[in-house]
């Protein structure tokens, strides 16, 4: 039974909610205030015809100017304007980001298979990491037991 009631109070709440959305349009119509005519606005020059919110560009730096050639905007430096939009800056580095990305990520792979080469080499050879390291502890045991020998002997020449 109660399933019932919030099943009937949700569809009441939602039937509400459309029937307020559907007077809200029905209330907007157009609009009643009188047109007034704008005045026309004053000559602007050519300099101010840019859009206000973009900067004009910076000097780019030697990092910069080699982003630019590196990601195919200019072909040599010298064809680099001295000022570049900090658009077309991003831009270069970003395209420059991916390429060394690329990059990377081949350079891995690449590492990957060299790694497995030289892993199958030294299994043909019936070498092994555990045996490589049980043979390096056992040198370091005849080590260690031949530094206590001659403590040893330096103590029993010493008395």
């Amino acid at each position: 039974m109660n399933f019932v009631r919030s099943s009937l109070s949700i569809g009441n709440f939602v039937g509400q909610r459309c029937r307020r959305v559907t007077e809200t349009w029905s209330r907007r119509g157009m609009c009643n205030k009188p047109q007034v005519k704008a005045e026309p606005l004053p000559a602007v020059p050519a300099e101010a015809s840019r859009p206000a919110f973009r900067l004009p560009g910076s000097r780019p730096s030697e990092m910069d100017k080699r982003f630019l050639i590196w990601s195919g905007r200019f072909k040599t430096p010298e064809q680099i304007p001295d000022l570049v939009s900090h658009e077309m800056i991003d831009a270069a580095r970003n395209k420059v980001r991916v390429k060394i990305c690329f990059v990377m990520m081949g350079v891995t792979i690449g590492a990957c298979l060299v790694m497995v080469l030289l892993g199958k080499r030294a299994a043909r050879r019936h070498e092994s990491l555990t045996a490589q390291n049980m043979e390096r502890k056992v040198r370091w045991r005849e080590e260690l037991h031949e530094k206590e020998e001659a403590a040893v002997v330096l103590s029993q020449k010493a008395q």
